[in-house]
């Protein structure tokens, strides 16, 4: 079997568990039950500081990324920055032509939606955007932690990403893939809320079905 590839795309002052978080399942899932082999891209190779200073450097450039299977796009405040960057959107549409699944997190969503990948299809994304990607033409907004439609993938904010990719490992690989990946991670969150900020009337429909 030709080894799949899972490319997570790298921009400045990108939030940094909307990748970290992703990058965690994925690489177990390739060190544990076979899954795909994973690079970071950006615009040039190198480093590059995240969201909240985080060093971090990209393996691969856009003009020397080999084929990528699944490409994931995080976000944070810069994602609508990017989302203006025409050599962003152009490798994001670019890569999604061939790729099986495209996937964002938070604020990732506006850079598909950018790259046309969110055109007449439902999606997510963090709270704080949830109304201004719903005031996109042709976008269906649903208040979930993750939303799948198709071969495109959106999931809610920060750590949401984290679900995303074992719901994703599941759907690709089955529910025994993922849930090794999860063994592995220690990840059972354990549904506790803190204080009622999750009661206020900003918080998505899934958070306000939590206790």
């Amino acid at each position: 079997m030709t080894q799949r590839r899972f490319g997570f795309l790298m921009f400045p002052a990108f939030g940094e568990l909307d990748l970290i978080g992703p990058w965690e399942m994925a690489t177990m899932w390739n060190a544990y039950a076979g899954g795909p082999q994973c690079l970071t891209v950006a615009a040039t190779a190198g480093p590059i500081r995240c969201a909240k200073g985080l060093a971090v450097s990209a393996d691969v450039g856009f003009d020397d990324c080999p084929s990528l299977d699944y490409l994931l796009i995080p976000g944070g405040f810069s994602a609508f920055d990017a989302a203006q960057d025409p050599e962003v959107v152009r490798f994001v549409r670019e890569r999604a032509a061939t790729a099986r699944a495209v996937l964002s997190v938070c604020t990732g969503a506006f850079i598909l939606a950018a790259a046309g990948l969110l055109r007449n299809r439902t999606a997510t994304t963090h709270w704080k955007a949830l109304d201004r990607l719903a005031a996109m033409d042709g976008i269906t907004v649903r208040q979930e932690r993750w939303v799948r439609d198709g071969a495109i993938w959106t999931s809610a904010g920060v750590s949401a990403g984290i679900d995303l990719l074992l719901a994703f490992i599941a759907a690709e690989d089955g529910d025994a893939t993922a849930g090794t990946v999860q063994f592995n991670a220690e990840y059972y969150p354990e549904g506790k809320t803190y204080g009622d900020a999750h009661r206020g009337s900003q918080a998505p429909t899934y958070v306000r079905r939590l206790p």
